[in-house]
């Protein structure tokens, strides 16, 4: 069963990817910085976010029966899910890869094989971004009786 609370103060970061041996250098990286969730296909990354709303998504492309575009698709769909940040993390290095990632939103687009202080600095980026963009949001609506 997949724990649906992480240690206080602590992002919690899902890694979607179908390939035991990256999933596993993935939580080796993080998780001594982040709760790291692992789940090996877009379809148990659907189910996953039913329930929990993780702060970051990182997402490969190459997965079957449902590749990551179409999970992501999916999750730009879902009521209260479709605001995550999302990082491919991929070994598709075309320029339409990139394309179809950045026209889905993502947040940034990482090439295998990673490595890890890259992995780090970019979802510390990704994840003050998304902060930054919450305090503003917050601000600018405070006070205004709107």
């Amino acid at each position: 069963m997949v724990s649906t609370s992480g240690k206080a103060g602590r992002k919690r970061i899902l890694a979607v990817d179908d390939a035991a041996t990256i999933l596993l250098r993935i939580t080796d990286t993080l998780d001594k910085y982040y709760d790291v969730i692992t789940v090996n296909s877009g379809m148990r990354a659907l189910r996953y976010l039913e329930r929990v709303k993780p702060d970051l998504i990182l997402l490969d492309i190459r997965m079957t029966p449902k590749n990551g575009f179409d999970t992501l698709r999916e999750i730009r769909d879902m009521k209260d899910r479709a605001d995550i940040p999302v990082i491919m993390l991929t070994a598709m290095e075309d320029k339409d890869s990139v394309l179809e990632g950045i026209a889905l939103g993502i947040s940034d687009y990482i090439l295998k094989p990673f490595a890890p202080n890259d992995l780090l600095s970019r979802i510390r980026r990704v994840l003050e971004n998304e902060e930054q963009t919450h305090v503003q949001s917050g601000q600018n609506g405070e006070g205004t009786g709107i």
